[in-house]
């Protein structure tokens, strides 16, 4: 049981903690861990990027009641782009177990990307990728369909000892209209009861530095389970 925990497939799990923060909290944190990591070096010059999310779940809501009735082991399929640009794709299968998570990726081309949005699995059964071929069979016999678009602002920094990876997600926003999914200017509604709302994230492997677990340490913030894809869900 302990080796399944760990691995799978000969993939590690990473632990993923979250915080819900307040603005306050996030200058402070940043203003700290800043002389210690590495910005990401995807981000402008700002540190910071837009993340889209085209969540899958199937007409029962499987995925949103797993997460919602706190399921121990559960798995989520999306694509994903960044920047309102099409020029990087892909798909993802992200498996949960508690406070561990584990992600495996296909890259996809814009047209598989529009393909697989407007309902055309075709290709998709002849795609070189297994994850691709096992969200083909999904779609055929679990009925996964895109079901909601979240957006966010991410800023984030890396530290290489423990592989460490903290997150800073804001602005959070979301569609139901899978017309637009494909828009390359997606705008979209607020998702958090408030605009202000942060999520700070903390991902790591087998552990979290001491350095890094004092920097990121607030009074005011308690670890929970915040779920993106189920604050977006509450419109539908």
């Amino acid at each position: 049981m302990e080796s399944e925990t760990k691995y799978r497939f000969g993939q590690k799990y990473r632990h993923e903690l979250k915080y819900k923060i307040s603005a306050a909290d996030y200058l402070s944190i940043r203003q700290r861990i800043k002389p210690v990591m590495k910005t990401d070096s995807h981000a402008d010059a700002d540190g910071r990027y837009r993340i889209f999310s085209i969540y899958f779940d199937n007409i029962y809501d499987k995925a949103l009641l797993e997460k919602i009735n706190g399921v121990q082991k559960r798995e989520k399929f999306r694509i994903r782009y960044y920047n309102n640009d099409f020029s990087f794709i892909a798909l993802e299968k992200k498996v949960k177990y508690n406070d561990l998570c584990i992600k495996e990726s296909a890259n996809l081309s814009k047209e598989e990307f529009f393909s697989i949005l407007s309902g055309n699995r075709k290709q998709m059964k002849e795609n070189s990728s297994q994850l691709v071929k096992e969200l083909y069979c999904k779609m055929n016999f679990q009925q996964l369909r895109p079901r909601v678009l979240v957006s966010y602002v991410r800023e984030a920094y890396i530290y290489a000892p423990g592989n460490v990876r903290v997150t800073f997600d804001s602005d959070i926003r979301t569609s139901l209209f899978t017309r637009e999914f494909l828009k390359n200017d997606f705008d979209g509604i607020g998702a958090t009861d408030n605009s202000t709302d942060m999520i700070l994230e903390v991902k790591f492997d087998d552990f979290l530095p001491d350095v890094i677990s004092r920097l990121v340490q607030t009074g005011n913030a308690r670890q929970q389970a915040f779920s993106k894809y189920c604050a977006c869900r509450k419109f539908g």
